[in-house]
């Protein structure tokens, strides 16, 4: 009866530069998210409350409307 060998275990050298590299990936995105967001609340509060109106924000709803956890089912603005 022949054995097949299993595929060789990577080095832990190489399994921690992974995780780095993962780590620094997944920092980096949630910096460039955090910038994202930031710039798109300065350019929504340049704007007018009927601006804002027209698009369905009121000015104290801004950054939960830029984050997505604003429920427009509770949300009526007049």
């Amino acid at each position: 009866m022949t054995t097949i060998a299993s595929a060789a275990v990577p080095p832990a050298r190489s399994s921690m530069l992974g995780g780095l590299l993962r780590l620094l990936r997944v920092w980096s995105d949630a910096l460039v998210t955090y910038w994202m967001r930031r710039e798109a609340i300065k350019t929504l509060r340049q704007l007018d409350d009927r601006a804002l109106r027209d698009i369905g924000l009121s000015r104290c709803h801004i950054e939960t409307a830029v984050i997505g956890d604003i429920d427009y089912e509770l949300v009526r603005i007049r």
